[in-house]
């Protein structure tokens, strides 16, 4: 009898403890990696959006972008655009890729840009064609080591490395520009880089 009368007493017993436990807080999910890509490596996953948006679709400009956790040296970046142009649409439109996270992030994956008007004797805007791009950015940053590049890592390893690749109608070249320093357009130093043979051209600094 009195086992009988013990038995539900120990059953409440056990639901208020149980009723008593927390639930364990949940696990934040893991950071997401950055991912980097070469400029050939992200220009084909944009040159494939372009030609959805147009199928006549051309490029005319590839370029990256460094940030803080991929800061473009190997001719790697986490960040890269492209513009093209639509002879039949009279139009053109860039887009980009991104592998960077953190709150300032771009979109990830590719985004579209905006619409403007093109004209193909616009000289900033000539269009080349995919099958010339026979060296990828890793292979200009390469070659821009060996111009200046190294020894201005070695004195500033932190120094972002972007790319460029464009046509350069007067002298009918298509070209990595590899600038090194915070700003492209203003940079502490650019080699340029055939895009088709792989051949050193040019430094300004």
């Amino acid at each position: 009898m009195k086992a009988a009368l013990l038995a539900p007493l120990a059953l409440v017993f056990l639901c208020g403890c149980s009723g008593n436990q927390s639930a364990a807080p949940p696990q934040p999910a893991p950071k997401k990696a950055t991912e980097v890509m070469t400029g050939r490596g992200a220009f084909q996953k944009l040159y494939v959006t372009a030609r959805g948006w147009s199928p006549d679709a051309q490029p005319f400009l590839v370029e990256s972008s460094a940030t803080k956790d991929a800061n473009g040296h190997g001719g790697k970046s986490a960040i890269w655009r492209a513009g093209f142009a639509s002879l039949s649409k009279r139009m053109q439109e860039r887009f980009q890729w991104s592998g960077a996270t953190g709150p300032d992030a771009p979109e990830p994956g590719v985004s579209h840009g905006t619409e403007d008007t093109y004209s193909p004797a616009n000289s900033s805007t000539q269009v080349f064609e995919v099958a010339r791009v026979q060296v990828d950015s890793d292979a200009a940053f390469d070659v821009a080591q060996k111009h200046g590049g190294e020894k201005l890592l070695k004195a500033s390893p932190d120094v972002p490395v972007n790319y460029r690749l464009q046509w350069d109608p007067r002298k009918s070249e298509l070209y990595w520009r590899v600038a090194y320093g915070r700003s492209s357009d203003v940079p502490d130093l650019a080699v340029d880089v055939n895009a088709s043979s792989g051949d050193f051209l040019r430094v300004e600094k």
